[in-house]
């Protein structure tokens, strides 16, 4: 049976090949995560739960929605774990931020009759082909169906920035699922993608033609072609290398070579690069500021 892939996993190819080569050639363990998707993970644990007591008919108060989520926060907290990249923000910046997402959510949809819940973390399987051997899976946070009749595909996002509409119109993961659902619910005419940006109480829309998610599945099954294909998985620097949790072995991160160059030693070089001895003057094309991730 050919291997499982997922939008995480394509998206960590287009990224940094390299970075997929570690995560998912080589399988070197991790043994930290971003504050960011700490965050994340424990906002979508409560909001799972909370539509697990209102399908039950039971609406538990803010309250008592915040007061699980510091449950688990604190449950799950390892300081020497989980990393902080932005600099002047601390920990109880990121526990205020879940507190507010779940703050705006909850104020938005209470009291949570509006739709009906058909999944909840709901993962799909599914094959882009008849003969399997280009095979997703995903985890969808929430499948509805709308007072309208229509399906919707939920998603929730921590991130306090929201993409332009047409980026959201070409959004290859919620896509993917709508195709993966569609053995279990048809192929309904009306779909909708929907993605709740929670920090900002915020929710967006993007609707697909059959016509689009076919062009989605060759697209995607091409992408699977070049990663199969794949033998050098060259590093790319970029706005994400500060998050990378392997940044301390790439010797394309900047991280390493900044710490490098602190120790004195020889700082390693990207592919196709000299090394040079630290504190050398770097050129413009050497310097390789850390930026900010767009989000979880």
């Amino acid at each position: 049976m050919s291997e499982l892939y997922s939008h995480s996993r394509l998206s960590s190819f287009e990224n940094c090949p390299r970075k997929f080569q570690y995560r998912y050639v080589l399988k070197l363990p991790v043994d930290t995560e971003g504050i960011e998707a700490f965050v994340g993970k424990r906002v979508h644990e409560v909001l799972e739960r909370l539509y697990r007591f209102t399908g039950d008919g039971k609406v538990p108060s803010l309250a008592r929605v915040l007061e699980r989520f510091r449950l688990w926060w604190d449950e799950h907290f390892d300081a020497s774990r989980v990393r902080i990249v932005r600099e002047g923000l601390d920990v109880e910046h990121y526990r205020r931020l879940g507190e507010r997402c779940l703050t705006h959510y909850y104020r938005r949809h209470y009291p949570f009759d509006t739709d009906q819940t058909l999944g909840l973390e709901e993962r799909v399987v599914f094959s882009l082909d008849s003969a399997g051997q280009y095979r997703l899976q995903g985890f969808v946070d929430r499948v509805v169906r709308a007072r309208d009749g229509s399906l919707e595909i939920h998603d929730y996002k921590t991130s306090a920035r929201i993409p332009r509409q047409q980026w959201l119109d070409r959004d290859r993961q919620l896509a993917l699922y709508q195709i993966g659902l569609a053995p279990r619910f048809g192929h309904e005419s009306n779909v909708r993608l929907v993605w709740h940006y929670l920090a900002l109480d915020q929710v967006r829309s993007s609707q697909r033609t059959p016509e689009q998610l076919e062009t989605l599945r060759g697209e995607t099954v091409t992408l699977i072609d070049r990663i199969r294909a794949e033998r050098e998985f060259k590093p790319k620097t970029g706005p994400l290398c500060g998050w990378c949790e392997y940044n301390d072995i790439c010797e394309a991160s900047p991280v390493r070579r900044k710490a490098a160059r602190g120790n004195g030693e020889l700082a390693p070089a990207p592919a196709g690069q000299a090394q040079r001895p630290a504190g050398q003057a770097q050129s413009a094309e050497d310097q390789l500021p850390l930026l900010q991730p767009t989000g979880r």
